[in-house]
């Protein structure tokens, strides 16, 4: 399958091309485009946009909270990983968005870097993937931490 969004990637055109790989689409193919023709792209290639207004998977608002383009693809497929959601919101705040995550000041900085050391945007996902794999892992050790901590108790 097709995926398509806007070129220059740093924090959430790049966590949501891992996390397709990763959960929904392990084939998928990306392309990154001017912003102006992410829709027409879309349209003519059968692909699906994402992290464009207008697209399905892009920022929205629930109950008064912010949420970004990852957690729109959360949404959709359904994926309830605890980790996964922890890592939302290192992205969500990462991306812009407020919370009291510190991790996502440091994955703000190193997408930032690594924009910036890329030449396009398919060496920029290249280099940050493991950085996610890497984040995704930690994830997993901070909820099952907080998992034995709830459970051992005062």
């Amino acid at each position: 399958m097709k995926w398509v969004t806007r070129e220059k990637a740093r924090v959430d055109r790049i966590a949501c091309p891992w996390l397709i790989r990763k959960f929904v689409d392990r084939d998928a193919e990306f392309l990154y485009v001017p912003r102006e023709h992410v829709m027409e792209v879309a349209k003519k290639q059968g692909a699906t946009p994402f992290d464009i207004p207008g697209a399905e998977l892009y920022h929205y608002e629930e109950n008064g909270k912010d949420f970004v383009s990852f957690d729109a693809i959360i949404q959709k497929y359904k994926l309830t990983d605890p980790a996964l959601l922890e890592l939302a919101k290192i992205v969500r705040v990462a991306d812009g968005g407020s919370g009291k995550e510190v991790e996502a000041a440091g994955l703000e900085a190193a997408a930032t870097g690594f924009r910036m050391m890329a030449k396009d945007d398919f060496e920029n996902q290249r280099l940050q993937f493991p950085l996610y794999d890497a984040l995704y892992t930690y994830c997993k050790w901070k909820v099952e931490e907080k998992g034995k901590l709830e459970h051992t108790g005062p």
